[in-house]
């Protein structure tokens, strides 16, 4: 509990600096929630283009593609509001920056975290909770009141999930002294996850299922709302899914961290 109260004075006092330094230029803030919101928009507009094509993906209609993007939408944004080390290998092992880190009595990977962290982003959560809750009245979905616990415990599960994959390759800057080119890789397949796996072939479904499952950060938990998993099991391993992979980033972590040994090594 002390360590808990610990983290949760240094969010405070994190957040309190970053509102400072935005109150400052105040342009900034807007400009970064207006490159989100684009961003997310061309998204969306594209899986628009893609129905003026064609009825369906799959067997999934217009409106369940734009809920599962909703689901994502959420995870994401959380993730990226706390987590944006995407400068991880420059700003802390080629600058030395991780010397400084592992001074302070706080989890090194808190540090960074906290360092990082992108309030604008939480924009896209809700603006992916509107278009979801919007998606969920087009389809007519019936409502129950444990869907919002739900919910909360799906998008934790991905949110986990996310964590734990760019932990871990944030951990590659402690063995490798070229890591950054696989990130652009790993950013691209995430999106493949807000789309029905179903649409893929066996080794692609494999891949966004069990090895870098980022079925889990979109189709599968939107799906238990949607009603459309015969397997629905799948959308509560979302959550255990989420702690394994968690689990495994922060082990990846920690043993990068006790391999470290300074700046230039």
């Amino acid at each position: 509990m002390t360590k808990f109260a610990f983290m949760l004075g240094l969010y405070r006092d994190y957040f309190a600096n970053y509102l400072k330094t935005k109150l400052s230029y105040r342009a900034d803030f807007w400009v970064e929630v207006l490159s989100d919101l684009m961003f997310n928009g061309l998204n969306l507009v594209f899986i628009f283009v893609v129905f003026l094509h064609t009825p369906t993906l799959g067997d999934w209609s217009e409106s369940e593609v734009v809920f599962v993007y909703g689901y994502f939408m959420i995870a994401s944004g959380l993730f990226s509001t706390f987590f944006s080390a995407w400068n991880f290998s420059e700003r802390y092992i080629v600058k030395g920056e991780m010397d400084r880190v592992l001074t302070r009595p706080a989890h090194s990977l808190s540090q960074v975290m906290l360092e990082n962290m992108d309030p604008p982003a939480f924009v896209g959560s809700i603006v992916g909770l509107v278009i979801m809750i919007t998606a969920w009245s087009t389809l007519g979905l019936p409502f129950h009141w444990y869907d919002p616990f739900v919910l909360i415990i799906m998008v934790l599960g991905s949110c986990f999930i996310y964590m734990g994959i760019y932990t871990a390759l944030s951990a590659i800057s402690f063995y490798s002294d070229a890591p950054t080119g696989i990130g652009p890789l790993i950013y691209n397949i995430q999106n493949y996850g807000r789309y029905p796996v179903e649409i893929y072939n066996k080794t692609i479904k494999f891949l966004l299922t069990w090895l870098l499952p980022f079925a889990f950060v979109g189709v599968y938990p939107a799906s238990f709302f949607l009603g459309r998993l015969d397997d629905w099991w799948m959308a509560w391993l979302t959550p255990v899914v989420g702690i394994v992979v968690l689990s495994l980033g922060l082990w990846f972590w920690n043993y990068g961290v006790r391999r470290y040994r300074g700046a230039g090594s």
